[in-house]
C-alpha cells in the first residue's frame, strides 16, 4: 500500500512537497523570462540564475549545523514563510518598475536586474535551509526500510509539479500579466507552511550547545573525510550540477533564438523534463531493488552525455524535450539512489551537518556553472557567432559528462540497499 495512504506525516510532507515545488515551478519560469524582458545580456541573465543558487555555496554549511540544533518541523514552517513574504516583495519590485519589456534601456535594466538578483539571493538561502531541514526530516516520518519508495515518491512529486504542471501553467499565468505567476508562488508557499506545521515528528534529543560552530561542523566533515564513496558523490555531484546548470541557464535564450519558443512552448519544453524526473522518481526505487545501487549509479552516468550532444546540435523543440527527458530521467534516478544511501548511512545527530557539507560540494557549483554559462556565452559570440556561443555549453557538458562516466566506473563501490 502506498505510503501516502497509510502514513499521515509522510501525506502531510507529501503535500507540502506538492504545492511548495508547484510555486517552484512557476518561478523557475518566471525568473528567467522575466529577467529576458529587462534584458538581452547573457551574462546578466545568468546573474539571476547564480543568485538563485549562490546560498548554496554560502549557506549549505551553516544551514547543516543550525539543523542539528534546532526544531526542524519549525525551521521549515519559517523558511516557507520567509519565501512567500520575499515573493511578495517581487510583486512588489515588477510594480514599481517601467513597463516591460525594457527594449535595451540599460538604464533601467541595471537596477532592477540588481534588485531580481537579491530577491532571488534571499529566496534561495530560505530554500538552502528549508530542503537540509526536510531531508534531514524524512528518517523522523518514514521507516528506513521506506527510504527509496518515500524519496521516490518526493522526487516525483516534486518534478510533477515543479516541472511538469508548474512551468506551463507560469507561461498562461505571464500571458495575463507579469506579477501574476510571483503571486501564485507566494500563496503556495503559505499553504505549504500550514501544512508542515501539522505533521507530527519523532521527538528529536536536541543537544545541548557546548561548543563552537567550528567544532560542530568539524564533526560532520571528520566523517565525510572518513567515508571516501560519500565524499566521492559529493565531488561528482558538484560536477554534474555544473554542466547542468550551464545548460539550463542558456536555455531560455537558446529556446527563445533557435527554436523560437513563446513564454508558454518553453514552459511545455520545460515539461518534457519534467516527465523524465517524474519516470526516474518512480521507476528509481525498482531498478535499484532489481539491479543494484551500482548498476543504476553508472547506468545514469551513461546516459548524461547524450542530452548535452542533442542540445548542442539540434534546434528542434521535440528533440529538445527528448534531451530533457533523458537528463531529468537519469539525474532522478541518481538522487533517489544517492540521497536514499546517505539517510541510511550517516547518523542521525549528524545528518544535518554532513548533508550540508555533502550540498556545499554537489549544489555549490550550480551558481558557479550559471556565471561560467553566460560568461562562456558572451565571451564566444563575436568570434564565432550567437548560434555557436549559445551551444557551446552543451559541447562542453557532453565532454565532461564523458569524463565523469570514465571515472565513475572506475572508482565508485556502492553497497546494496
Amino acid at each position: 500500500m502506498s505510503l501516502i495512504a497509510v502514513n499521515r506525516n509522510f501525506r502531510l510532507l507529501f503535500s507540502a512537497t506538492a504545492v511548495s515545488n508547484l510555486g517552484d515551478g512557476i518561478s523557475a519560469l518566471a525568473f528567467p523570462w522575466l529577467a529576458s524582458l529587462i534584458t538581452r545580456d547573457p551574462f546578466l541573465i545568468a546573474a539571476v540564475a547564480a543568485a538563485t543558487r549562490a546560498p548554496w555555496l554560502v549557506f549549505s554549511l551553516p544551514a547543516g549545523v543550525i539543523t542539528d540544533q534546532v526544531d526542524r518541523k519549525r525551521l521549515m514552517v519559517s523558511a516557507d514563510v520567509l519565501r512567500m513574504i520575499l515573493t511578495l516583495g517581487v510583486v512588489g519590485l515588477i510594480l514599481s518598475a517601467p513597463p516591460l519589456p525594457f527594449d535595451d534601456n540599460a538604464s533601467a535594466a541595471l537596477p532592477m536586474i540588481l534588485g531580481l538578483c537579491a530577491a532571488a539571493f534571499l529566496l534561495g538561502s530560505a530554500e538552502v535551509v528549508r530542503d537540509n531541514a526536510a531531508q534531514t526530516a524524512l528518517p523522523s516520518i518514514v521507516e528506513t526500510h521506506d527510504l527509496e519508495r518515500a524519496n521516490g515518491q518526493l522526487w516525483s512529486i516534486e518534478q510533477i509539479m515543479g516541472q511538469f504542471v508548474g512551468p506551463p501553467v507560469a507561461g498562461v499565468l505571464i500571458a495575463l500579466a507579469v506579477p501574476v505567476p510571483f503571486l501564485v508562488d507566494a500563496a503556495t508557499f503559505g499553504i505549504a507552511a500550514f501544512l508542515v506545521w501539522q505533521v507530527a515528528m519523532m521527538p528529536k534529543a536536541i543537544p545541548a550547545i557546548t561548543t563552537s560552530f567550528w567544532a560542530r561542523l568539524k564533526e560532520g566533515a571528520d566523517w565525510m573525510r572518513g567515508h571516501a564513496l560519500i565524499l566521492r558523490l559529493a565531488l561528482m555531484l558538484g560536477v554534474l550540477n555544473f554542466v547542468t546548470m550551464m545548460s539550463a541557464t542558456m536555455l531560455v535564450l537558446l529556446a527563445q533564438e533557435q527554436m523560437g519558443l513563446e513564454a508558454t512552448g518553453y514552459g511545455f519544453l520545460l515539461t518534457a523534463g519534467a516527465a523524465g524526473g517524474v519516470a526516474g522518481g518512480l521507476i528509481g526505487p525498482k531498478l535499484a531493488a532489481r539491479f543494484g545501487a551500482q548498476a543504476c549509479v553508472l547506468g545514469a552516468l551513461a546516459c548524461f552525455p547524450i542530452p548535452f550532444i542533442i542540445l548542442a546540435l539540434t534546434s528542434n523543440p521535440w528533440l529538445a524535450g527528448l534531451a530533457l527527458f533523458l537528463e531529468m530521467s537519469a539525474g532522478m534516478t541518481w538522487n533517489v539512489v544517492t540521497v536514499s544511501l546517505r539517510q541510511r548511512v550517516i547518523p542521525d545527530a549528524l545528518l544535518g551537518r554532513v548533508n550540508s557539507i555533502y550540498r556545499f560540494f554537489g549544489w555549490g557549483s550550480i551558481p558557479l556553472g550559471a556565471l561560467f554559462a553566460g560568461a562562456l556565452v558572451a565571451a564566444l559570440e563575436e568570434p564565432i557567432g550567437r548560434d555557436l556561443a549559445l551551444r557551446a555549453p552543451y559541447t562542453l557538458g557532453a565532454i565532461v559528462c564523458v569524463a565523469l562516466l570514465l571515472y565513475g566506473t572506475l572508482r565508485l563501490r556502492l553497497p546494496q540497499s
